[in-house]
């Protein structure tokens, strides 16, 4: 299927959005000495947007990062692939303990989110959508709060309170995926 998306009609559909270390390495909240319910387990929200490119057709501040991906190419790799590689979530599983903190880290140079779904789904950005394949919308997607975006640099996090597998996505780039799965503390 030939899937094509003018990049004015993504650019209105981002600005839309915008309005509204070893990534999985434990780190010690309390030094040596604390207990492994205190251990906080990473995830790293990643992209490689170029900022002249991006910003050119997204405005100003949609990325803020040095160097890395066109907007073009990454509109290339999405409609070929329905996903860009540099956008993604690190780790892609995550092991974890429950009581354990989930830490999820922008280290990109977009706002992403860190959204917690039933199943994994389409997010807020039809275009986006459309181009990975991802027709139907999370419902969490649909309900999100302005704390549900993380900027570049910023940081999420929360509680793992139960023991099983919980899924994690980014409702702009709804490729950019985790699975954490915890057993109990």
């Amino acid at each position: 299927m030939n899937r094509r998306f003018t990049p004015a009609l993504l650019a209105l559909a981002l600005l839309a959005s915008a309005a509204c270390d070893d990534p999985a390495a434990p780190v010690r909240a309390g030094g040596p000495a604390a207990s492994s319910a205190e251990l906080v387990r990473k995830v790293a929200l990643m992209d490689a947007c170029d900022p002249a490119t991006f910003n050119a057709v997204l405005g100003d501040g949609a990325c803020v990062r040095s160097g890395g991906v066109t907007f073009q190419t990454f509109m290339s790799l999405l409609e070929q692939n329905g996903s860009v590689g540099s956008w993604r979530f690190s780790p892609p599983t995550l092991n974890a303990v429950e009581g354990q903190t989930l830490l999820a880290v922008n280290r990109g140079g977009e706002v992403h989110t860190f959204t917690e779904v039933e199943e994994f789904g389409g997010g807020i950005v039809a275009g986006l959508n459309e181009l990975s394949g991802n027709p139907v919308v999370a419902p969490e997607c649909q309900a999100l709060d302005d704390d549900d975006f993380v900027a570049p640099g910023g940081t999420y996090e929360e509680e793992i309170k139960e023991a099983g597998s919980e899924r994690y996505q980014c409702c702009i780039h709804p490729w950019m995926r985790t699975t954490v799965n915890a057993r109990e503390g």
